[in-house]
């Protein structure tokens, strides 16, 4: 996956996440919706942190195209 691809679904998932945000502020969410909403902010923390390893790689010289996405354990439980 290119880089170009990934930053194109984090928009997508961006605006997916905006859109349930500013519905979740004007009324709430049902149980459908809020996992909705969770499984889009695990994907976008998995594609910035795809997007983040494929940087790393290429500024080491090594391969971007050996990134890989990790599960959601692992980039959910960051320490910051």
């Amino acid at each position: 996956m290119e880089d170009k691809t990934i930053l194109r679904d984090i928009e997508k998932l961006v605006n997916q996440e905006h859109e349930l945000l500013g519905k979740a502020s004007q009324g709430g969410l049902d149980d459908e919706e809020r996992a909705q909403l969770h499984a889009i902010e695990v994907h976008l923390d998995q594609c910035w942190d795809l997007l983040r390893q494929r940087r790393a790689r290429r500024e080491f010289g090594l391969n971007p195209d050996d990134a890989q996405t990790r599960n959601e354990g692992t980039v959910e439980h960051y320490l910051q």
